[in-house]
């Protein structure tokens, strides 16, 4: 393995997720033409089954070496709009709200079924674009609670409650799951169904701003604000996902998912290949492996999420009986930007 300097090598300065919240956008030219290497942009919350089960079966699989960078989507796109003249990534998993402003800006180049065969078996919602990228995975969303401190969420009213005082976080607008807590605000600003209350901007920022009197903070890196929630420090985080919350109950941790009653959330985890990116053959394989039932059905289980593939039945089964809601990406992206500025003066103010 390649030594940086004395006590960082290249694998750990990519998994180091302060590597890309210091903002390194550029390439490190050490990362260039490697032969059987992939670097793979993901967010920060996967390096747990991207070691453990990712890593371990590419090598076996298809030979790779996999060098993951865990930070935000939004990083993600940055890092490929700033090396767009020489992309270092070879694949990125992120967001669909940011799978579509890298299609605008052409960083992407369609996944065919000749080049991974496995999307065939994928439901036909979770193809975009004519391919342009594919969800692998979908976790639910709800809102995460510590089960020593409370009992449960029955609905998403319950983060404003006059109890919850200073005892909710909630994550920042740059995270995809922000936008549930927004969304939830509309909802309940307007008691319309989330389907059109997501619409109600104006209404849903009224309602957050009801809101502070109880979020103790927000985040954008979501472990230091989960730890909190661990430790009973507060007792709810809001938007929160399968992926993350129920590995750590199942390992004994007081903590656990809610859904609420007016609706759960589907977060779109999605996977592409990066324009011109190193090693397009390989990183094809890589898609065509994550799609594969081998993976689905390990990632579905080890990340309780619900598999892409539909010749796979693992994974987390999704609550009966709560309306399960995916937004209009499109109208998101659209707005992104706006609604981060206008959150973060709300919350500064």
């Amino acid at each position: 393995m390649t030594i940086l300097n004395p006590g960082l090598t290249r694998r750990s300065l990519l998994r180091t997720s302060a590597f890309a919240a210091a903002g390194t956008l550029a390439a490190p030219t050490i990362l260039r033409a490697q032969t059987n290497e992939l670097v793979i942009g993901c967010a920060g919350s996967h390096s747990a089954w991207m070691e453990e089960i990712v890593a371990p079966h590419m090598k076996e699989t298809i030979g790779a070496e996999i060098l993951f960078e865990g930070t935000k989507s939004s990083v993600n796109l940055e890092k490929m709009r700033a090396n767009k003249d020489r992309p270092y990534l070879s694949v990125v998993q992120m967001d669909d709200p940011v799978m579509i402003l890298a299609v605008e800006e052409d960083l992407l180049t369609p996944i065919t079924p000749d080049a991974a065969p496995n999307m065939t078996d994928l439901r036909p919602d979770a193809t975009h674009m004519d391919g342009m990228w594919c969800n692998y995975v979908q976790p639910w969303a709800g809102v995460a609670y510590n089960s020593d401190a409370i009992d449960g969420v029955p609905s998403w009213s319950a983060l404003w409650a006059p109890e919850a005082s200073g005892k909710v976080i909630i994550p920042s607008l740059q995270n995809t799951e922000g936008s549930w807590t927004l969304f939830a605000a509309a909802m309940l600003a307007t008691g319309k169904p989330f389907a059109e209350a997501q619409y109600e901007i104006d209404a849903a920022f009224d309602k957050l701003a009801e809101l502070k009197p109880n979020v103790l903070t927000t985040y954008a890196v979501m472990s230091q604000a989960f730890n909190l929630l661990e430790q009973g420090e507060i007792t709810m985080l809001s938007g929160n996902f399968s992926s993350y919350t129920l590995p750590r109950k199942a390992e004994g941790v007081p903590v656990d998912l809610a859904a609420p009653a007016e609706g759960i959330f589907a977060m779109p985890s999605g996977i592409c290949l990066v324009k011109d990116g190193p090693n397009p053959e390989l990183a094809a394989a890589y898609v065509n492996e994550m799609l594969g039932p081998d993976m689905q059905a390990a990632i579905a289980d080890f990340a309780s999420s619900v598999p892409a593939n539909t010749t796979v039945s693992a994974g987390a089964k999704t609550p009966e009986g709560v309306p399960i809601f995916s937004p209009d990406w499109a109208f998101v992206s659209a707005n992104r930007a706006d609604w981060i500025e206008r959150f973060d003066k709300l919350m500064a103010a």
